[in-house]
């Protein structure tokens, strides 16, 4: 928590979360471009706050994108913010607020990071065994995690199959990505989703989901890429709502054997 702190109290990283809050995504340039500061400083102020986790960096290409990440945010709030007087959590008070109330492009990827006391291979069962995605999640994937093949979703008591949910990629305890699965009558009654929401959803691009898995000691570094939206994707705005607290209970599930009250899907806002 400590390396968090440092990084907020700085005014210049401050700018950095908000720009980034604003429109996330951005490369280096981009982000140069938005601040009166050299192009060393600003490298300078993002490994800070890389290093705190409030900033995640994924590759396009040759090019690398930062995305803020609310992970330590909610960490916090969740476990020290009610301790402390308000003035002296400002910052994270006003941060988590904006994170919560300022939407941001839809057209961005959700790109979330956290840091779990696990191992690959447990992690790896954790996403794809439905002993495991019951607990934290309430769905059950019926698939044999090839790519191409297809996966059949089991949530709420039903079937959701669609040719069209499929593995993209399956790098066992490295990389997985699958389709999203296909908004259906059954499921959007079981999810409390009105019709004309659900006809919103049907009509929207399909998009996906890539889990990174990477080996740090003691622990692995999870980085969950949810993205291929349309513009102003109703899906986008659900699934960054839904996925801080699955995410959270799978990594107490892993940490402590126990999960978080009532899962939630990833669509779901808390």
């Amino acid at each position: 928590m400590d390396k968090v702190f440092k990084a907020l109290a700085d005014a210049s990283r401050r700018r950095l979360l908000d720009g980034l809050n604003a429109r996330n995504g951005q490369s280096l340039r981009e982000l140069c471009a938005g601040l009166d500061m050299a192009r060393q400083s600003v490298s300078k102020h993002l490994v800070v706050l890389e290093t705190a986790n409030l900033v995640t960096t994924i590759w396009r290409g040759r090019e690398k994108l930062h995305y803020l990440n609310a992970e330590p945010i909610n960490a916090i709030t969740e476990r020290w913010i009610s301790q402390y007087d308000r003035e002296r959590v400002h910052a994270l008070v006003d941060l988590k607020t904006a994170l919560e109330q300022t939407p941001m492009s839809n057209t961005d990827a959700f790109v979330y990071t956290t840091y779990i006391h696990t191992t690959p291979n447990k992690l790896w069962q954790a996403l794809t065994d439905p002993t495991f995605t019951s607990r934290y999640w309430g769905v059950t994937f019926e698939t044999d995690w090839l790519p191409g093949s297809t996966v059949i979703w089991h949530e709420n008591g039903h079937r959701i199959a669609d040719a069209e949910q499929v593995v993209l990629e399956a790098d066992p305890e490295r990389r997985l990505s699958y389709t999203w699965h296909t908004p259906t009558p059954e499921w959007a009654q079981a999810a409390g989703i009105s019709n004309e929401l659900l006809t919103n959803l049907r009509n929207e691009h399909r998009s996906k989901v890539t889990f990174e898995i990477e080996p740090l000691g003691d622990m692995v570094k999870l980085t969950v890429i949810h993205d291929d939206f349309d513009p102003d994707s109703t899906m986008r705005e659900m699934v960054g709502q839904g996925w801080p607290a699955l995410l959270s209970s799978l990594k107490t599930l892993l940490e402590t054997g126990e999960t978080l009250p009532e899962p939630e899907t990833a669509e779901r806002a808390d």
